[in-house]
């Protein structure tokens, strides 16, 4: 059974900063691509960041420059470091993952609040 466990989460004033992690475990083949997306109250799912195993990566408008995501594929994780957050940034951000056999999964969601 795959899991992605995802940590950091939290609230935060506008202006500051927080980093999300997502650790896979279990049993599955190599890894294609992992990505951050979020949801708001009311609002669809979409894609905040994403990273290949080749390390290549893509970032939604509203977020470049100020997020950061990276990996560690050793350890099967990946990370978002977000800074200068803004109150619309506000979400419930989950962990996704790909691996090279196609398989798709999705971690429960932390949720991330910024508000003063």
């Amino acid at each position: 059974q795959v899991q992605l466990v995802e940590s950091g989460g939290g609230l935060v004033q506008p202006g500051g900063s927080l980093r999300l992690s997502c650790a896979a475990s279990g049993s599955f083949f190599s890894i294609r691509l992992m990505a951050w997306y979020r949801q708001a109250p009311g609002k669809d799912r979409d894609v905040v960041a994403q990273i290949s195993s080749g390390d290549s990566t893509i970032y939604a408008d509203s977020v470049k420059g100020r997020f950061t995501i990276s990996r560690d594929g050793a350890r099967n994780t990946v990370y978002l470091q977000m800074n200068s957050l803004k109150p619309e940034d506000t979400a419930v951000y989950l962990c996704y993952m790909r691996t090279d056999t196609g398989f798709r999964y999705w971690g429960q969601g932390t949720q991330v609040t910024v508000s003063s």
